[in-house]
């Protein structure tokens, strides 16, 4: 039996989310105009609040606005690695990163499974001691540069199941051959907590803290 345990990222090991953040990180770096912006990126929140534009449409405007259409992906590297070493700087939960440690330890392959973008969530997983990596992925255009645009699916609620059980169709993994640990705080990863054989809430929001002690799930709470 092959074990696998899958992280989430954003305030299961992160203590906060990270994409708001980095958008705001990266415009302050190299655009500072752009945080003008910001009033622009609120309404756009607003409107996926009232369900007028989607949670992926919402993460495309926000990418569009904060750091523009296209961004060679040369220019993102070392602001992926100078955001990791910020966010690793007192934004981690140290009882996430022993967990890690301990699964490898004991021979689970480890993956961190995330809606943040792959283009800066590598330079993180890394640091995490996590090498593989399931995240919402860009397209890019002709000249290879990344844009706005979310290649295929946002890495959230069905998406993300999805996304894992292409990782194990990809690998040649047999599901039923396969124990699969899982950590997340929020409530929309239930589809993923319902497909686990070990569901574990991990910081859980309040309606996953409810859903998780009516089905008998594992609470763990990292400070």
């Amino acid at each position: 039996m092959i074990e696998l345990a899958i992280y989430d990222m954003d305030r299961t090991i992160t203590r906060a989310g990270t994409y708001t953040p980095w958008l705001i990180f990266w415009a302050w770096h190299r655009a500072p105009w752009r945080l003008l912006l910001l009033p622009v990126a609120a309404l756009a929140g607003l409107a996926y609040a009232l369900k007028l534009v989607s949670r992926k449409r919402l993460k495309e405007i926000n990418q569009t606005l904060l750091m523009g259409h296209a961004v060679d992906p040369a220019r993102i590297a070392p602001m992926a690695e100078a955001y990791a070493k910020r966010v690793m700087d007192g934004g981690v939960y140290p009882e996430a990163l022993a967990q890690v440690a301990a699964d490898k330890a004991a021979g689970r392959r480890v993956i961190l499974a995330t809606a943040s973008y792959a283009f800066y969530v590598e330079a993180l997983a890394r640091r995490f001691g996590i090498s593989k990596v399931i995240a919402t992925k860009s397209l890019r255009d002709a000249r290879g540069r990344i844009i706005a645009r979310i290649d295929t699916d946002n890495c959230y609620a069905d998406g993300k199941l999805q996304m894992v059980k292409d990782y194990l169709a990809d690998a040649g993994l047999d599901r039923s051959k396969v124990r699969i640990s899982f950590y997340s705080d929020h409530f929309s990863d239930k589809p993923v907590f319902d497909w686990s054989d070990e569901p574990i809430a991990v910081n859980a929001s309040a309606p996953l803290r409810a859903h998780a002690r009516k089905e008998g799930w594992q609470i763990v709470d990292w400070h």
